[in-house]
């Protein structure tokens, strides 16, 4: 049955009948229409940001604790445009999203008018998919499509463009019972065949190791993966964007691989002869000198997305499916044949580099090491329900190292575009998300000024987030680089850390502020900071010139690390009795 409405009332009628709940809203002029047709709606709140790049990351954010899409409603010309930088990250950590820009009226479309931008043409190579609607009637059609777009095979965002003459016009709304996309079906279902043959190879391995990404995590395929890795006694390394899909504190979990992974994740790699991708794209930061990643190994690639399987890496068994749908599979036919784990002397090898290369760093009493501070986190967290969202940089990384996540969807981190700015608003929609979890942003004192503004909406909103800002007066991995590769030449890497002065800017937006350098007051300064019933931000002074490590060169062959506990290659590495265990 239809019914009259105008195309702004049209297009919340459809985000209702869809089940949105919030939305992260700027207005603007064109957009006006439709942000009045949202002031009656009982079911949509509309977060309101202080810009439309946190719109977006909080979105982001939402989206990935709650694995529903995250939806954003900006304006014309700049409002679309200030929108890039989160479609750019959404796009390539795969997070779905969908997008309203409001546009000119069509009548002025290619005029240059006032704040007209070609958003759909800009957005293109960053967008799963665009839209620019030119008719009301076809509103709701579109905004069915975008969210099956955006939520299925390979998630990622949809942006859909609507001409201020279309939310003002009036029609006859029909919503549509169902979608017909001919030429969108993404592959679910991986071939029987190939997953028989991997689950043979996976059964007759000395040396398996599944490296999992985000893949997992996007189908909810994590019960699948824990199943398979403790059927065949498989060790499991996580990436940036996989950590989540596997508990961190299993004894089966090694950890990060790659750049600033540790030795022991990255020697088992390199040793491995039979390496099961999982949801992975085979990313630079992981995989380093390309031609000496698992170079040992044959490749069992599982994935939604039929452009990845050999973008990067060779494969020797592709699997083109929803990772959970075919980790099932593998572990039905694994079981089917009665496998048996073959991985005890693969395992202790494996146990045997972590007691010799375990994460490190030199302890000090004097002034709060960043790993310290990470792990103090850790530690009195562990036990709560928490989510930890982070900027980008050193403190990025060493959260990868030191916090252990356990539950999925509790690990908020920009992967493929490594975005600064991203932390804050992501840990504001992941409140929101997660409403009765304890959500921390770890930040550094660079990446937390690109969206600091955003103090002001977790105010305003009640929203009690907690952000650690690991201060060291630098923009941390820039220096670290220039330290390491540039002959200690800080140009333009050097912040000052008492501007801002981060506790006086917590009281004017209505925060609890701290700020703590003695090591020994640390932890007292944390549990106070996330007891506290509203957002609250500490300034945690910490060593200024602490690296991360260990560390792969650019370039560099994974098991060739800089720093952490001395060591080599792994082929000096390998204990003879150790190599005759696991190959004999």
């Amino acid at each position: 049955m239809s019914e009259r409405m105008t195309g702004a009332q049209a297009l919340v009628r459809s985000l209702e009948l869809e089940g949105v709940t919030t939305l992260f809203g700027y207005p603007g002029g064109v957009a006006l229409p439709i942000f009045d047709a949202l002031y009656d709606s009982a079911q949509v709140h509309v977060l309101l940001p202080r810009h439309e790049q946190a719109a977006v990351h909080a979105a982001d954010g939402y989206a990935r604790v709650t694995g529903k899409p995250g939806v954003v409603l900006v304006t014309s010309g700049p409002g679309a445009t200030n929108t890039i930088t989160g479609l750019a990250n959404a796009y390539m950590d795969s997070v779905p999203m969908v997008v309203f820009t409001a546009q000119v009226a069509q009548s002025v479309l290619g005029t240059d008018a006032f704040q007209e931008s070609d958003i759909t043409g800009i957005t293109l190579p960053i967008t799963k998919h665009s839209y620019l609607v030119r008719n009301p009637d076809d509103l709701a059609e579109t905004i069915r499509e975008a969210f099956l777009i955006a939520t299925t095979g390979r998630p990622g965002p949809v942006l859909i463009d609507v001409p201020v003459d279309v939310s003002k016009a009036e029609f006859d709304f029909v919503w549509p019972e169902h979608v017909n996309l001919p030429g969108y079906k993404p592959t679910v279902r991986g071939h029987i065949k190939q997953i028989k043959q991997a689950a043979a190879l996976i059964a007759e391995a000395r040396k398996p190791l599944l490296y999992v990404g985000g893949g997992v995590l996007a189908s909810g395929g994590w019960k699948e993966l824990k199943e398979l890795a403790e059927l065949m006694q498989l060790p499991v390394a996580t990436t940036l964007m996989g950590k989540g899909a596997f508990p961190e504190d299993h004894y089966l979990s090694i950890g990060m691989p790659g750049m600033h992974g540790a030795k022991y994740t990255n020697f088992a790699i390199t040793d491995t002869d039979l390496l099961i991708a999982v949801g992975v794209r085979f990313d630079d930061r992981v995989t380093g000198k390309l031609s000496a990643f698992a170079a040992k190994a044959r490749v069992i690639h599982i994935d939604v997305d039929p452009a990845e399987i050999g973008k990067n890496k060779t494969v020797d068994m592709p699997v083109v499916g929803d990772a959970k749908q075919v980790l099932a599979g593998l572990v039905a036919e694994l079981r089917k044949a009665d496998a048996e784990p073959r991985t005890e002397g693969w395992m202790n090898a494996i146990d045997d580099w972590r007691r010799q290369f375990p994460l490190h760093y030199l302890h000090n009493t004097e002034e709060i090491m960043p790993e310290f501070a990470i792990e103090t986190i850790q530690r009195i967290t562990r036990d709560r329900k928490r989510v930890i969202t982070t900027e980008v940089g050193q403190h990025q990384m060493w959260a990868c190292q030191y916090i252990h996540v356990t539950e999925p969807r509790t690990w908020c981190s920009s992967g493929g575009l490594g975005t600064m700015g991203f932390g804050f608003p992501a840990a504001i929609g992941a409140q929101l998300g997660a409403p009765d979890h304890l959500v921390i942003d770890i930040a550094g004192d660079g990446s937390i000024q690109m969206n600091s503004q955003e103090m002001a909406t977790a105010a305003i909103n009640g929203l009690p987030v907690k952000v650690v800002v690991l201060n060291n007066g630098y923009l941390g991995m820039v220096r670290q680089w220039q330290e390491l590769f540039y002959g200690h030449r800080y140009s333009s890497s050097t912040l000052a850390q008492d501007c801002p002065d981060f506790v006086k800017l917590a009281d004017a937006y209505g925060w609890k502020g701290y700020r703590v350098s003695d090591p020994a007051l640390l932890e007292a300064t944390l549990r106070e900071a996330f007891d506290a019933e509203g957002p609250a931000i500490i300034d945690v002074r910490v060593v200024r010139e602490e690296c991360v490590y260990p560390m792969v060169a650019p370039g560099g062959s994974i098991d060739e690390m800089l720093g952490g506990v001395p060591g080599g290659p792994v082929s000096d590495m390998l204990d003879d009795d150790l190599i005759k265990e696991v190959w004999e």
